[in-house]
């Protein structure tokens, strides 16, 4: 079985048996565009052109038959399409905050929180809701023309199946369907001012598509007979890859971005709506928090703070990291580079140094921004358990897995045990189990409790963890404590740029040729 997880900059497809053995992968990156601040956009014809790479890669680089193909993506991702299916906006992606006053609005309704709690998903730009409202009020023309609203697996799986649908999970993410019913949400609709009929049929998670497009065997050198199974949203299936199915097991995942959820067996959303409910099967869902800043804080920190140490300089960075002690000298970063999801649901926040001195140089500026990153998934870790959510067992994935330091950090951060899994990559492990669960290879997903194995236990050390505890209160208020600043940065943006705009030399010289 084939697992295929198109994530925000690279897709990866890997061939598992049915035991579980990782036989064959390939990955491809792709790039995210920020034409505008606050924007993050892709375009969806190199997503599709490099899960059409990896498949054909990876089948031949295998003997052995492939069962067929199933799907994880990234979530909350909304593109346009005509009525031929040809898309005609970008891809907007998660990261996507130009919807933030729409948000804002829709939260503060009367009908905000009932609506996070009946769609499972925060009121927060990174969703589909606001951003077809942004889209009905800045672009009413494209609205006019857009037949149907879809994601990015809707769209891959259309070229490849020549099929529109999409699944429950991926839908649980958008903001626009009623979780305890299965359905496109009325009022949800309304809001974004769509009708149920631009938007693709929904289907459960294990359905599937008997056969590929002529082009799209062709493409993908595989059999056009090849089944493919819908599949669902990331954060899901890296519960499962993760064999992250038991309650009071959650799965911490730091990519790109970031994630702390916890299986359960029915959906629901606590009464603050401080955290999300994502659907994986009819049984099984996950609650959790999401951050936008994972893996992109190390890469920041490299672009900005140590641009002599070359394209790659993750293991130095890392070592400059290890070089101070915990907490940085008394230097606190806030990592909201690309706004913030949970704890707080907003977009508004900015990323900050607080308690920075003439003593501190660039080790503790570097440890500070892993530090922040770590810092706010203890903050989920403590808005879940708010909510009544037991967690007791952690099992990580994600790159920064890699590093030694960074999984000390979390596990000293959260003040538990992490575990990390050997061999997986989690949401494309947890795309091949869903597939074989749907083309009856397994009995269920339950297997990969068992079937997963734990490499590395690791514990906090109690010195830095206290460390971390005591900072997190700090942690926390300055969220709050920055809130009119961010506001008043966010009123200012349109006139500080970046960078230094260039003259209209045009507009200059058709004055300099008018007549004197």
């Amino acid at each position: 079985m084939i697992g295929v997880d198109i994530g925000t900059t690279s897709t990866i497809s890997v061939a598992y048996d049915t035991g579980g053995v990782a036989v064959a992968s390939h990955a491809v990156g792709y790039p995210l565009s920020e034409p505008h601040p606050g924007w993050a956009e892709q375009d969806p014809a190199l997503i599709y052109a490099a899960v059409v790479e990896t498949v054909r890669t990876v089948v031949a680089g295998i003997s052995r038959p492939v069962a067929g193909l199933s799907f994880s993506s990234a979530m909350h991702s909304l593109l346009g399409l005509d009525v031929a299916g040809k898309p005609i906006t970008p891809l907007v992606t998660w990261a996507d905050s130009r919807s933030a006053a729409q948000a804002a609005r829709i939260r503060a309704s009367a009908g905000g929180l009932a609506l996070h709690r009946r769609t499972g998903t925060p009121v927060h730009p990174m969703a589909p809701l606001p951003k077809l409202l942004w889209f009905r009020e800045q672009e009413p023309e494209i609205c006019e023309r857009v037949a149907c609203w879809v994601g990015i697996k809707d769209y891959v799986l259309l070229r490849l199946c020549g099929a529109l649908m999409t699944d429950h999970s991926v839908a649980s993410a958008s903001g626009l369907m009623d979780i305890h019913r299965l359905e496109w949400d009325a009022e949800a609709l309304q809001v974004a001012g769509i009708r149920a009929d631009h938007l693709p049929r929904l289907v459960p998670t294990t359905t599937v598509l008997p056969a590929l497009t002529a082009a799209a065997a062709e493409a993908t050198g595989l059999p056009a007979s090849t089944p493919v199974v819908v599949g669902a949203g990331d954060g899901p299936l890296a519960n499962l890859g993760l064999g992250a199915v038991a309650p009071g097991v959650a799965a911490c995942s730091i990519g790109t971005s970031g994630a702390l959820r916890v299986m359960v067996e029915r959906p629901a959303v606590d009464p603050l709506g401080g955290v999300f409910c994502y659907a994986l099967t009819a049984d099984r869902w996950v609650v959790g928090g999401a951050i936008n800043n994972g893996g992109i804080v190390l890469d920041w920190t490299g672009a900005a703070l140590a641009p002599d140490l070359g394209d790659k300089p993750q293991e130095e960075l890392l070592d400059l990291a290890a070089s101070v002690p915990a907490g940085s000298g008394g230097l606190v970063m806030l990592p909201y580079l690309l706004g913030e999801r949970a704890p707080h649901w907003d977009s508004l926040p900015r990323g900050a140094y607080i308690g920075l001195t003439n003593a501190h140089r660039r080790p503790h500026l570097v440890r500070a921004a892993l530090e922040g990153v770590c810092q706010q998934l203890a903050l989920v870790l403590r808005s879940m358990r708010a909510a009544g959510i037991e967690i007791r067992e952690v099992r990580a994935s994600g790159g920064f897995a890699r590093s030694p330091l960074w999984r000390q950090m979390l596990a000293d951060a959260l003040g538990m045990e992490v575990r990390f899994p050997a061999g997986h990559e989690g949401s494309s492990y947890g795309a091949a189990l869903l597939g074989m669960q749907a083309l009856g290879l397994i009995e269920s997903v339950d297997v990969a409790a068992d079937r997963v194995y734990i490499a590395e236990t690791v514990r906090p050390d109690p010195e830095d963890a206290a460390v971390y505890a005591t900072l997190l209160p700090l942690f926390a208020e300055l969220y709050g404590a920055l809130g009119p600043a961010y506001t008043s940065l966010r009123g200012l943006a349109a006139d500080l740029p970046l960078e230094h705009v260039a003259p209209n030399v045009a507009t200059v010289r058709l004055r300099d040729d008018q007549p004197q």
